[in-house]
């Protein structure tokens, strides 16, 4: 009796982890990796949350690599407003590698604003993508 209990926890236990499990997954390069932002956000997601753990795993595998992160904004706003909202999601992005066991003298942070845009144009379409935090390589 205690094994069939056994084997219906591990088989609820697998469906559990395939239905709302994370996918984290360790990219082959960390060199333009990004993770993006809501709009006045610098709050990492959950799908951003699984992006940086897997480069955390990367960075685990491959302890002389040394990272950057730059924050980056949409067009909207001051320069000084996306200067410093840009500075947060690069730390923001940072503090999920360093909790992740990453030594932070690995990553530098720095913060672009607005002013090095992914997409050129306006309107939400555009927008959604130059709110990110772009990873490379050091």
């Amino acid at each position: 009796m205690k094994i069939v209990n056994f084997a219906l926890l591990a088989g609820v236990a697998g469906m559990l982890a395939a239905c709302g499990g994370s996918s984290v997954v360790e990219p082959t390069d960390l060199n333009d990796q990004r993770v993006f932002f809501a709009f006045n956000s610098a709050e990492i997601s959950d799908e951003a949350n699984d992006n940086l753990l897997g480069q955390s795993l990367y960075l685990k595998n491959h302890d002389d690599v040394k990272i950057q992160i730059a924050g980056n904004c949409d067009e909207r706003g001051s320069t000084e407003y996306n200067l410093a909202l840009g500075a947060r999601r690069a730390n923001a992005a940072k503090r999920v590698l360093v909790n992740d066991g990453i030594d932070p003298s690995r990553i530098s942070t720095i913060s672009y604003g607005k002013e090095r845009p992914l997409v050129r144009g306006t309107g939400e379409d555009v927008w959604k993508y130059n709110r990110n935090a772009t990873t490379t390589v050091k």
